[in-house]
């Protein structure tokens, strides 16, 4: 398949061609083009226009484009398609993404599109993996694979390899089964080619493989195929019997949903949403962090009405003008830490004991603090500052940014121990709780350091 970059212009030229039904014009100019290409294609056309096209071209090259683009762009299309239509896209696909598919249709709808599938064996594989959790292995597999008995000869082998790859995109592993379907290993092609046609296939294979059980979920799936760098993986039951495998393509899909999800959570959105999201799912989604923010700041104004015979003494006024600074060093801090702490947790790469990271935060925070208030102390010199006070803000701030970046390294691994995705430390929640404990630190450690 070719390769095409669609700008403006041609785009354009498309869109007109769908206007005035110029179907020869259309075929031609999208012939042979990737179906990445017609699904980035179909992303910039209305509803109906990237109806009219998936309705024109063959389902071929349709199916794998509908299962690229977006989920609330690709609902809409298949409104507009009819059951027979979308039975003749799902019969092109591989299981995985033909259930992604059906998976959105109403339940109704969606039995009838399945009835008019005419493969038996692709619908009984459909209703397999619709039976699974999408958030789990059983929900990310494909049952395309190539497996082969242990007991078949090599010439045997390579028959049944071929009769089987047909029905296969992509081919990443031969897997090695018994006679009860359970998986026994792996085949490697070049111990395949290079042995005596009479072998058996039990003398060759490579018994360690890497697998996933079926019910595992998708984020573990996730880390075993990046930690051994697998371009795919085998799925099987307590039984040890072979249900599937998922690929690489599907791995990174679940890496960037995460990746989305989390970066909602660090901003303070707590439920899964899109840009042309309804105003009401949008204001569900960020309301109700947005009030822990507005609770952290009356909580601040609490603190600082209990110290505001300060600005009775002018020599004490100025620790009032330090306040925002505080309290953004806080919450810096604590940011940094967290973000920190919840990349190693995801990647799960946090090692050694909790005393030790104990001491290298304090640490690290020292060194950050001290330098930090050595500017300051060195700006409250070039504006003729009183030094009793700026060594005080300089300390106060030193012992805020300890305080959290403790805040910011262990919320979110009680979090984690607690079964709590520690993302949600990231946002609002710790900003707002070191707002809150850096400008409570910093005024009474003024006080008791000044005595007022």
């Amino acid at each position: 398949m070719s390769k095409v970059d669609f700008n403006n212009e041609i785009i354009d030229e498309i869109k007109n061609f769908i206007s005035a039904n110029n179907n020869k014009k259309l075929k031609e100019t999208l012939k042979d083009i990737h179906y990445a290409d017609i699904a980035e294609l179909i992303d910039n056309l209305n509803i109906d226009e990237a109806t009219y096209l998936i309705k024109l071209l063959e389902s071929d090259t349709t199916a794998d484009a509908l299962a690229e683009i977006d989920d609330e762009k690709r609902e809409k299309i298949l409104k507009n398609l009819s059951t027979k239509e979308i039975a003749e896209e799902l019969t092109e696909l591989d299981t995985d993404d033909a259930v992604d598919i059906i998976s959105e249709l109403p339940e109704e709808r969606k039995e009838r599109v399945i009835s008019q599938i005419e493969d038996d064996k692709h619908i009984e594989d459909i209703r397999e993996l619709l039976t699974y959790d999408e958030n789990t292995a059983g929900g990310l597999m494909a049952k395309e694979l190539v497996k082969v008995n242990e007991n078949l000869s090599v010439l045997k082998c390579l028959n049944e390899m071929r009769s089987q790859a047909e029905n296969v995109t992509r081919v990443h592993s031969i897997y090695v089964v018994d006679g009860k379907n359970k998986l026994k290993g792996r085949l490697s092609l070049k111990d395949l080619i290079t042995a005596n046609s009479k072998a058996k296939v039990k003398d060759i294979f490579i018994p360690n493989v890497d697998y996933v059980y079926v019910n595992e979920e998708n984020e573990e799936v996730a880390r075993k195929m990046s930690k051994y760098d697998l371009e795919a993986i085998p799925v099987i039951n307590s039984k040890k019997e072979l249900l599937g495998r998922i690929t690489i393509d599907d791995i990174v899909d679940v890496i960037k949903e995460e990746a989305e999800k989390d970066y909602q959570l660090a901003a303070g959105i707590s439920n899964d949403v899109e840009p042309d999201d309804n105003i009401l799912n949008l204001v569900k989604a960020r309301l109700p962090w947005l009030f822990l923010g507005l609770l952290g700041g009356l909580g601040s104004v609490f603190i600082l009405e209990k110290f505001e015979l300060i600005m009775e003494k002018p020599e004490l006024r100025n620790l009032f003008f330090y306040t925002p600074l505080i309290a953004a060093m806080a919450g810096n801090v604590g940011v940094q830490s967290s973000a920190i702490i919840v990349q190693g947790l995801a990647n799960n790469a946090l090692k050694g004991s909790l005393f030790n990271r104990l001491i290298k935060e304090i640490g690290l925070s020292l060194i950050n603090g001290l330098a930090l208030a050595f500017i300051l102390v060195l700006a409250g010199k070039l504006f003729d500052q009183n030094l009793i006070v700026s060594l005080t803000i300089g300390g106060s701030m030193i012992l805020v940014i300890i305080v959290a970046a403790l805040v910011g390294t262990f919320v979110p691994i009680l979090l984690d121990k607690r079964g709590i995705d520690p993302a949600i430390a990231t946002g609002p929640f710790i900003t707002t709780c070191n707002d809150i404990l850096g400008i409570f630190l910093f005024f009474y450690i003024a006080k008791f350091a000044l005595g007022f």
